[in-house]
């Protein structure tokens, strides 16, 4: 008689616990959307083994699709860096003519402060029209 009072006992601290969410997977106080209960197994995410197949073939397509991006961008980065290799190949070549052409006046600057004429000034001050060829004029 003994044993089936303590079955007894067990079996209403089992129910006691239940009704008050005190289950297996739940605690008295526990919160959640739907008042405190549980779900069977409590986790969360993804479960392994669902749709193993489905995932697989979705898995080797994004795998692709990844690949194919990865070239995409590759071949995208290659034609930036020819693009602002060009750029920087035309600025230089700006510079060095800049730099001659100012090599060249700094010379001219140093003839005329001799009191010589350089070559090629009188062709370029005629070419702006700064100054105009004498014409020969009757008095």
């Amino acid at each position: 008689m003994n044993i089936d009072f303590e079955a007894m006992a067990v079996l209403e601290e089992e129910s006691q616990s239940e009704s008050l969410g005190g289950g297996v997977y739940g605690s008295v106080g526990t919160s959640g959307a739907e008042g405190g209960e549980r779900r069977e197994g409590g986790k969360r995410g993804r479960r392994p083994g669902r749709k193993a197949q489905l995932d697989k073939q979705d898995m080797k397509a994004k795998l692709e699709r990844s690949r194919q991006s990865a070239r995409e961008c590759r071949a995208r980065k290659k034609l930036r860096y020819q693009y602002l290799e060009e750029l920087v190949a035309d600025r230089e070549r700006s510079v060095l003519a800049l730099r001659k052409e100012l090599d060249k006046y700094y010379k001219w600057n140093q003839e005329l402060d001799q009191g010589r004429m350089p070559e090629g000034l009188e062709a370029m001050l005629q070419e702006m029209g700064i100054v105009k060829q004498e014409e020969g004029k009757p008095f």
